[in-house]
């Protein structure tokens, strides 16, 4: 039997319900998309690519390299099928970055770790060879070290024990979580061996993040966008410059670029293992929760990363540095459970619940 206009209406507008329901603002879409890191990019592409191998029924995932902070801006923008799913990132979220997320509708955000990295000063084979600390990094690509003047055109100018070579650091953009590690684990604590710089962390945090963390822009650090490859292609190109990139670069180009050391310290898989390497960072990935309702394969993505991080597994043979066993047990909870993010977990306040 046909039927009438006024029963075919209610059911496409009954089907139409069931779907925004199921979708849980995740909308509709047959393919999972992820922005973010170019660092987490490798890792993210090649478990893309063993998730089509393990699931055939369902499409390659689209992976974006759009840098850790235009990544979570993205996926902070709104929940939906012409939102991303999820973002790479090779640094933790911010509280402010959770909170605009939250001011934008994606209340639930699963964080998973998915590894660890390590920010690697480089330099071609052959190259200019340099023992560095956090101090000598900072004084050698401040914009305005200490609050003063940035006079240093050679290496030796910041540390007599350095090659009178010029500094030419070939680096990430602003937009990159790279960069902020950079910021945060190097130039930072480099600054902070300054009495007076650590007092004025407690005195004026505004003061204290320019005259610590803004770079010099007369030419000597090189924004070279988020091309990790074009960073090696630099290097390799001119024996006397310097770049800076993810461990997994270093470790994928081991026969053109080498690792320079950091208070001594090589920037090896072990020594980032255990953190003894200055650099060392975790890596992340985040997503909507409700999305995994919504988008065919999602929750299986995920587990595509769980089964492959270990030690022995396919991607530490990329460069992906494997977590403790009790950080991969913590994270394995997480998104078997689907335990969503809160402000309190990234060091923010927690939100106060209606009496």
């Amino acid at each position: 039997m046909k039927p009438t206009k006024t029963l075919a209406f209610a059911l496409m507008a009954s089907i139409s319900l069931v779907a925004c329901d199921s979708a849980g603002g995740g909308g509709s879409r047959d393919s999972i998309r992820a922005v973010g890191s170019s660092t987490v990019f490798p890792f993210a592409k090649n478990v893309a690519e063993s998730f089509t191998r393990s699931n055939p029924g369902f499409k390659s995932p689209l992976i974006e390299s759009t840098g850790t902070g235009g990544g979570i801006q993205l996926f902070c923008t709104k929940e939906g099928p012409d939102s991303p799913d999820m973002v790479n990132a090779s640094r933790r979220m911010k509280v402010s970055e959770f909170e605009r997320c939250q001011e934008n509708g994606v209340k639930e955000v699963i964080e998973l770790q998915v590894g660890l990295d390590g920010i690697a000063f480089a330099s071609a084979k052959d190259g200019i060879q340099l023992n560095l600390s956090p101090r000598i990094v900072y004084e050698a690509l401040a914009a305005n070290p200490y609050g003063g003047e940035q006079t240093a055109k050679t290496w030796a100018d910041v540390d007599p024990s350095l090659p009178d070579e010029p500094i030419l650091v070939y680096g990430p953009p602003s937009t990159s979580g790279t960069r902020d590690a950079l910021k945060e684990l190097v130039l930072e604590a480099g600054c902070d061996s300054n009495p007076e710089m650590k007092a004025l962390k407690e005195s004026d945090k505004d003061r204290h993040q320019a005259v610590c963390t803004e770079v010099r822009p007369d030419g000597a650090y090189v924004d070279q966008g988020e091309q990790d490859n074009l960073i090696v292609q630099k290097i390799e190109g001119n024996p006397r410059s310097v770049g800076v990139f993810g461990f997994s670069y270093l470790d994928e180009n081991a026969d053109k670029v080498q690792g320079l050391p950091i208070n001594g310290v090589d920037p090896t898989y072990e020594n980032i293992s255990n953190f003894s390497y200055p650099g060392a960072r975790p890596l992340y990935v985040y997503v909507k929760k409700a999305h995994m309702r919504a988008i065919p394969g999602l929750d299986l993505y995920l587990q595509e990363w769980i089964k492959n991080w270990d030690a022995d597994g396919p991607l530490a043979s990329i460069g992906l540095v494997s977590s403790p066993d009790e950080e991969k047990a913590l994270n394995i909870r997480r998104v078997n459970e689907k335990i969503v993010l809160t402000a309190a977990d990234l060091g923010g306040e927690p939100v106060a619940e209606a009496e």
